[in-house]
């Protein structure tokens, strides 16, 4: 189901004929590449070595004038929506750095649910390009997943506390914090996130 507005054509994207995998790899890299910047640091090797990921029957993307606006996940917490390659990580990381990545950032993308609950979905890899960015491209995304989707209840796991744009923004949406882990001391200087916030929205 498309959903129209204004500004933005809201679809899944396996269903877009336009080259959503590349798109969708170049906003990745701009929102991850900080994360990831042991493997590297240039975002067009992070756009080209996570390309091959995306479960494209699992994310809904916005659409303007034929580039992707911002891209959000949406699963029924059984079903994965990144799949990683160890191969592709090696030939655009290398072989040493790509196998790290195969192992570590395994546990972190396709880490399943305990027992997840039935009529529950689970919202991931929240995005939007740098040009589209202060437009509302994610508020109108994941308006149009709880619209058009059959969940009765919506989470977002692990939202970074320092992380005051993403938390105004799902606050908006309706979704309220239900789960807080502390980081430890050592890596909240570090990083500057004393904990990760889990969120859900309730139809």
């Amino acid at each position: 189901m498309i959903s129209e507005s204004y500004k933005f054509t809201v679809i899944r994207a396996d269903k877009l004929d336009l080259d959503v995998r590349l798109q969708i790899s170049e906003i990745f890299a701009e929102g991850f590449t900080q994360w990831l910047g042991y493997f590297s640091t240039d975002k067009n090797i992070i756009a080209k070595a996570f390309a091959h990921m995306f479960v494209l029957d699992q994310f809904y993307v916005a659409v303007k004038d034929n580039k992707i606006a911002g891209m959000v996940a949406c699963t029924d917490c059984r079903t994965l929506s990144v799949r990683l390659n160890k191969k592709e990580l090696r030939r655009y990381l290398g072989f040493f750095k790509g196998s790290i990545a195969a192992i570590a950032l395994k546990k972190e993308f396709e880490r399943p649910f305990k027992n997840p609950l039935p009529e529950t979905s689970s919202i991931e890899f929240v995005g939007t390009a740098s040009e589209f960015r202060g437009q509302g491209v994610a508020s109108q995304i994941i308006n149009h997943i709880i619209k058009n989707t059959n969940f009765r209840e919506y989470l977002i796991e692990e939202v970074a506390d320092s992380n005051t744009p993403a938390m105004n923004l799902y606050k908006k949406l309706g979704f309220v914090e239900y789960k807080r882990t502390p980081v430890s001391q050592k890596s909240a200087e570090k990083t500057g996130i004393n904990n990760f916030i889990a969120l859900k929205y309730i139809k």
